[in-house]
């Protein structure tokens, strides 16, 4: 399917694109390339396919939690530059 110049022009306008002479014949070709190659697209026979989101199984890959114990809190705060009441004192980011 080949389009027009002015089809070109229109879906630029709709795109909000501003095109040279050059852009329009160059988008003219391609434009119509892609309308073609869903022209070839249309004629696969689909009846049999069931409608997917996702043409593979999708599955989640992730390890099992282990349990370990955590870190003391004197430990984690031991480098804190600022620390109040067992906490990491920051500055404010908000004033």
């Amino acid at each position: 399917m080949k389009l027009t110049r002015e089809e070109v022009l229109h879906i630029a306008r709709l795109a909000r694109l501003g095109l040279t002479e050059e852009d329009v014949g160059r988008f003219r070709e391609q434009l119509s390339n892609i309308l073609d190659n869903f022209e070839i697209l249309q004629q696969v026979d689909t009846m049999d396919v069931l409608p997917t989101a996702q043409p593979l199984a999708l599955k989640n890959v992730m390890r099992n939690d282990k349990v370990t114990p955590s870190l003391a809190p004197d430990d984690i705060l031991a480098n804190a530059p600022r620390q109040e009441g067992g906490c990491f004192r920051v500055r404010a980011v908000l004033e």
